[in-house]
């Protein structure tokens, strides 16, 4: 399956929500499942678009790996056929949902997996419940870019407004104080034209809004917002904080969930004003 790294979606000229995951770790004991469950319902129920940034898997705890742990593997997948498992019963969970998945992207875990067992878990998962539930999952990169253009009518040719999001599965460690905003000015300066940069990778729930000037083809001067969305993960690693590589380096505890983004497209109440949509995040509900 070929990776498509830009995600184009039409949608009409209507106020749009969905839902950005990441860090799911969905194979690994401490994985939230009810939780898991809880928002993907939310978002079929409502018909609402899914996208999930990297480390979907876990993966820990095949052979070839150090870290693993006979603690910290779920029955079903204590087997020689591991990563086949993973897939499989992967496939199962998530089949109720897989209309609702634009698209999957690659995580450390997921790439650690790809270079030292010549395996693609996501490629494999993806064609997999694609062929199961006939969906149209996309398998993702890294790195890539999903772009919702709003039609004023169902004919594109009459005008419209595009949204992009500019997603990076995440890099470094986040730190105890920044928690990974300063890679958000690093993602600043080397990417041009997003509306919005989303990473995981660090188990953090953040929004931040940075404001940019720019100089219109006409010469004039505008200002526009983008927003830094940081999503969180599906593992509590703390646990009570009595034990654990998570809380013996001193790591603290960390939101668990996703963010929903709502982007509304208003149209210019001026003939020479600029059609525009407003956005904003909010961290998906961990109560009962």
């Amino acid at each position: 399956m070929k990776t498509n790294s830009v995600i184009v979606l039409r949608k009409k000229w209507e106020p749009l929500k969905a839902l950005l995951m990441s860090d799911l770790h969905w194979d690994n004991p401490h994985c939230d499942r009810a939780l898991l469950k809880k928002d993907l319902e939310a978002a079929k129920a409502g018909g609402h678009d899914i996208f999930i940034n990297g480390d979907f898997f876990c993966a820990m705890q095949g052979k070839y790996d150090g870290r693993r742990s006979k603690s910290e593997i779920r029955p079903e997948h204590n087997s020689s056929h591991y990563l086949d498992l993973l897939v499989s019963t992967a496939i199962e969970w998530f089949a109720p949902y897989a209309h609702s998945i634009r698209l999957i992207g690659y995580g450390n875990h997921e790439t650690s997996i790809l270079r030292h067992c010549e395996t693609d878990l996501i490629e494999r998962f993806v064609s997999g419940i694609n062929l199961l539930t006939g969906s149209n999952i996309q398998v993702g990169g890294y790195g890539g870019w999903i772009k919702y253009r709003f039609d004023r009518d169902d004919n594109a040719l009459a005008g419209g407004k595009s949204y992009s999001i500019k997603y990076f599965h995440g890099a470094g460690g986040g730190g105890p104080v920044t928690r990974g905003a300063i890679n958000f000015n690093r993602m600043a300066t080397m990417v041009e034209g997003a509306d919005a940069i989303w990473m995981g990778h660090v188990h953090e729930s953040t929004e931040i809004t940075y404001t940019m000037e720019y100089l219109s083809a006409k010469a004039v001067v505008h200002l526009r917002d983008v927003l830094m969305i940081r999503t969180p993960s599906y593992k509590e690693e703390y646990q009570d904080g009595s034990k654990g590589w998570h809380v013996e380096r001193m790591a603290p505890p960390k939101p668990l969930g996703a963010r929903w983004i709502e982007l509304v497209p208003r149209r210019s109440k001026s003939a020479t004003g600029m059609d525009t949509i407003s956005a904003h995040t909010y961290k998906t509900d961990t109560n009962g």
